[in-house]
């Protein structure tokens, strides 16, 4: 009874039957094939974290591409084992590609974008990037359809792989992960500009996240006139890790450069209007609200 049931038909069209016996064994494979993949990559993975000159993104590359490689061999295997012909797929393929054409010309195109940005290395996983309509964040994975960055507000973005590939997009950490970040600031007009400077030197120094060094020094240049100020701007040289959160690395410099004003007696500017007022006109009108 048992063998009659594990041969019985489910399915049949034209020619083609498809037994239980096949349906559950193809299903097993292709649960086996999700199961290979998850252990290999975590024992690649695992294997990486004891080795220090291995990069965490190189890993990544090789576990994706792997789990790709062996997800359309266990697809292969299965519908072999269905009954199907593997060398008559061509007709499936060309009718894929029609539909391709139709409507999932999208999902290709981030699928392909995805092995563009693995195998490319332009946007890594633990890179810190920066979009033109301003999202920043952290890259987390890079899946077929999408790329997933945290931001600093620890909200995960989901951004289609195409639009990493065909947009402009800043890598804060490609290669070095040293940055200059520039920090804009302004003094009252009639301050001694060396001593704003000492002062912001000073300032710069009491930050721990600052570089000094004979290749990375801070530096303080005056930028121009303005309405109300004398404008300069700090250039300071970070380490790797304070570059993912500039918001609150400008906060800290900021805040250091006010406390140092502050101990030098430096004005911080404010907007100033001089009015002239002529002598006549004063005479007049106070004249004029006398006699009502």
């Amino acid at each position: 009874m048992l063998k009659e049931w594990w041969n019985k038909e489910i399915f049949w069209l034209g020619e083609y039957t498809l037994t239980l016996s096949q349906l559950v064994t193809a299903l097993v494979v292709f649960i086996a094939t999700f199961i290979v993949s998850s252990f290999i990559r975590r024992a690649l993975s695992s294997v990486a974290s004891k080795r220090t000159h291995i990069h965490p993104a190189q890993i990544y590359v090789i576990t994706r591409i792997l789990h790709y490689i062996i997800l359309a061999t266990g697809i292969l295997i299965a519908v072999s084992l269905l009954g199907v012909n593997v060398g008559k797929l061509t007709l499936v393929a060309s009718a894929l590609g029609i539909g391709i054409g139709l409507g999932l010309q999208g999902i290709v195109n981030n699928f392909v974008s995805g092995l563009i940005l693995l195998l490319e290395k332009s946007v890594k996983v633990g890179d810190f990037i920066e979009l033109n309509s301003g999202i920043a964040g952290e890259v987390l994975a890079i899946h077929m359809r999408a790329t997933l960055v945290r931001t600093n507000d620890n909200v995960d973005i989901l951004i289609p792989n195409s639009q990493l590939i065909g947009d402009s997009v800043t890598n804060w950490t490609h290669e070095d992960n040293i940055r200059r970040f520039r920090i804009p600031f302004g003094v009252a007009y009639g301050s001694d500009k060396n001593l704003v400077k000492q002062a912001v030197l000073e300032a710069t120094h009491n930050v721990p996240h600052t570089l000094v060094s004979d290749v990375y020094k801070p530096n303080v240049f005056m930028t121009g006139f303005g309405d109300s100020s004398l404008d300069f701007v700090l250039a300071v040289w970070v380490n790797a890790d304070q570059v993912k959160r500039p918001a609150g690395l400008f906060s800290d410099y900021l805040w250091a450069i006010d406390d140092a004003f502050r101990k030098y007696k430096i004005e911080i500017p404010f907007p100033q209007r001089d009015l002239h007022v002529r002598s006549s006109h004063v005479t007049y009108r106070l004249e004029d609200k006398r006699e009502s």
